[in-house]
């Protein structure tokens, strides 16, 4: 049985064998942790983690706001009505949290954002002229999820979902759908993620699905239409589509091999229906729009953890918890590397300082050989308003302007550069280990 990282309970046998288990090392580097009295399966995130997924958080927005997704934001309840609309009553029950009563009401924490969506765009009058409308919202979302089967930050009950809804013509949706598959691939190189495979997901035998042949149809020919045209290997696999339609999965896997779903586009011809969404057409007349749903990261919780086992929380210096790390070699420095430090911070970096008080100069570098940049500050850089920069890879610069430093640092981490240092600036020489 999994559970999450939890300083007040003994680590299982995963976690202590396996050195990037992103439990342990959520705990070992202050990203997250858990508390009985908060409950299994709801995590908190501590500074570190905290500002890696702020990092991340806007990395997604910014890809979607160049994409032409505008953001949202709905609320996390819902009345129980709503979801008897949608048919996740129905359909999906069992994975939500029991109603809570207000009154002569019952609401419910929602366990999707989708039909949040679909009331915002049913709100205004659409002509065709705006569509397709790119709608996306990073909101939280609640599953009922089983103690069993719940571990550190993959299997969770409260979720941070990157998600998005295009609302779009039906000739529309299969170019959009492309458009998302490629949104969620582009995302995924700027992350260093390699799915392991693509998975065009089916109703199986059993299952609570929608009964409506014809539209189940429809939205599988237009799915795989779309992984065909992006030119990706993908499977079927039976079972696994949504209650209201199939979709693709980008699937990814953990060191041990371990497959979870990561990214999801989706063609819904189910729920426009059910909440009687329309647009008003050239003609003048009513119909009815299609609903692409996708998810780039999927949820914030899941690629976290798939980030800090991939990393093993030595990330990319724009995800990093800390960006620079000032040095000073004695007390006498300590001054000039807090005026660094807050330099620093006014440039939007992440930085801190370790000072002679938490060891000798070797220890502190040690300590800090996940930080991307460490900035060594010596009497002569102190007097010279400059710092020798030590990069994570084990490299060393010539001392050089902090100013200087600063922008080249800025320059790679607002790029989101998977590289420390860009290509072409003064040679660098091996560190002394």
């Amino acid at each position: 049985m999994n559970h999450p990282v939890n300083h007040h309970e003994q680590s299982n046998d995963r976690v202590q064998a396996d050195p990037h288990d992103h439990r342990r090392l959520g705990r070992e580097l202050d990203l997250f942790d858990s508390d009985p009295l908060m409950g299994a399966g709801l995590p908190y995130w501590l500074p570190g983690g905290a500002a890696v997924r702020h990092a991340l958080e806007e990395f997604i927005r910014d890809r979607e706001r160049r994409a032409g997704y505008r953001h949202v934001y709905s609320p996390v309840l819902g009345k129980r009505e709503l979801y008897e609309i949608s048919g996740h009553w129905e359909h999906y029950q069992e994975d939500m949290f029991p109603p809570m009563r207000l009154g002569a009401e019952e609401v419910v924490l929602r366990p999707s954002l989708c039909p949040h969506h679909a009331l915002i765009f049913r709100s205004r009058s659409h002509s065709y002229r705006e569509l397709p409308l790119r709608m996306a919202e990073l909101g939280g979302m609640y599953r009922s999820e089983l103690s069993g089967v719940l571990g550190g930050l993959t299997r969770v009950r409260a979720i941070q979902l990157n998600d998005a809804h295009v609302f779009c013509t039906p000739e529309q949706a299969a170019d959009e759908a492309v458009a998302a598959l490629e949104l969620i691939r582009a995302a995924h190189r700027a992350l260093g993620i390699e799915p392991v495979r693509y998975r065009l997901s089916l109703p199986g035998a059993g299952g609570k699905y929608v009964a409506d042949p014809a539209l189940w149809q429809r939205a599988v020919a237009l799915l795989t239409e779309v992984l065909e045209r992006s030119g990706v290997p993908f499977e079927a696999a039976e079972g696994e589509a949504a209650f209201y339609g199939p979709k693709i999965d980008v699937q990814i896997a953990d060191a041990a091999g371990r497959e979870s779903t990561l990214s999801t586009v989706q063609i819904d011809f189910h729920q426009p229906e059910r909440f009687n969404l329309h647009y008003i057409g050239a003609d003048g007349a009513k119909h009815r729009p299609v609903m692409v749903h996708r998810s780039v990261i999927g949820s914030v919780e899941r690629v976290v953890a798939h980030l800090i086992e991939l990393y093993g929380g030595a990330f990319p210096a724009w995800l990093a918890p800390v960006q620079v790390v000032l040095v000073p070699v004695s007390e006498a420095q300590l001054p000039q590397a807090e005026r660094q430090r807050q330099r620093c911070l006014d440039l939007g970096l992440r930085a801190e300082v370790a000072g002679p008080e938490q060891g000798s100069l070797g220890a502190r570098i040690r300590a800090a050989r996940l930080v991307p940049y460490q900035a060594v500050i010596g009497a002569k850089e102190a007097a010279d308003e400059q710092v020798a920069l030590r990069l994570r890879d084990g490299r060393k610069l010539e001392p050089m302007a902090a100013e200087a430093a600063w922008a080249r640092i800025g320059e790679q981490v607002a790029d989101c550069a998977p590289e420390l240092w860009a290509d072409g600036l003064e040679a660098v020489a091996p560190a002394a280990r």
